[in-house]
């Protein structure tokens, strides 16, 4: 299916954006690495924003405008926290492969494969996958774009500034119900959000008139489409605020390279029974791309 036509399916159906949502990367399936010029990559002031599939990473650079490219780099990595990850870990090791050439063609020493490996392997917490010494080639990754609200915390076209991400069901079923990763010792679920400039993204959008709120961004596998599914990711997760299925995957991989993250949703539906008359995408993707020239404003200013 090409690009037209996802745009039309787009236009005449609630959920084509995840139905197409294959669309995000090139025919070969590879993260399309020409939205991300090395020059760009070598800079550690710049913002990388991860969405899921065109139509989100549309609206974001719409919101950003023409001057996204000074500040930003924009991709569509994939639908899932599996996709998420991969397509932001690979865009992250992409822009610290190009510092590190920059590097070498200027006369410094960069960290060889040897060392990152072993730096890798021997460190016991998430952080800088080039080495010690090496500083991040980006400052800040966001997690954009479209997905559910929990009713009463997060109406259908609001938005979301999460405060964390968690995989909320990343763990183990047990006779007495679920058990989380981190209930489990098996690592964690939560990654915490930049508390400092989520509280002032919040700001500067309620600023602008729009309709934000915090909370957790939980991040499923399985879209949520019964009222029993919603009910029991709050139990997990009693502060839930939105449903994504990208937000952990994306940060988690800024973690292992010791960047900040951010997860922004823009809510397209009430997380629980699946009804898809009601789902407002068209409205959900202006809000997102909304909130992205007030998120250019707060970054650059």
């Amino acid at each position: 299916m090409n690009e037209h036509r996802q745009d039309e399916d787009l236009n005449n159906k609630p959920n084509a954006l995840f139905e197409n949502s294959g669309h995000h990367r090139d025919l070969t399936g590879e993260i399309n690495t020409s939205d991300i010029s090395p020059v760009q990559a070598n800079s550690s002031q710049r913002v990388l924003i991860v969405t899921a599939v065109d139509a989100e990473k549309d609206a974001v650079l719409r919101g950003l405008g023409d001057t996204a490219a000074e500040r930003f780099d924009v991709i569509a990595a994939g639908v899932g926290p599996a996709s998420a990850a991969a397509g932001t870990a690979a865009t992250l090791a992409y822009a610290v492969a190009a510092a590190s050439t920059r590097a070498l063609a200027q006369g410094s020493t960069a960290p060889s494969p040897s060392d990152v490996a072993q730096a890798s392997a021997t460190s016991s917490r998430p952080g800088p996958l080039a080495g010690a010494g090496s500083s991040p080639a980006y400052m800040l990754v966001i997690s954009a774009g479209i997905g559910g609200g929990f009713p009463g915390r997060a109406d259908v076209g609001s938005l979301v500034v999460a405060d964390a991400m968690v995989a909320a069901d990343l763990g183990s079923q047990t006779p007495d119900g679920f058990l989380s990763v981190d209930e489990l010792g098996f690592g964690s679920s939560i990654v915490a959000a930049d508390a400092e400039l989520a509280a002032r993204l919040r700001h500067e959008l309620q600023q602008a008139g729009l309709a934000v709120s915090g909370g957790t961004a939980v991040t499923v596998s399985t879209a949520t489409g019964t009222a029993e599914t919603a009910a029991e990711l709050l139990r997990r997760v009693p502060d839930a605020a939105a449903e994504g299925m990208e937000g952990f995957g994306v940060a988690t991989a800024a973690q292992q390279f010791g960047v900040p993250a951010l997860e922004l949703r823009a809510i397209s539906n009430a997380v629980g029974p699946r009804d898809r008359d009601a789902w407002r995408i068209k409205d959900a993707l202006d809000a997102l791309q909304a909130a992205s020239s007030i998120l250019r404003e707060v970054i650059t200013s």
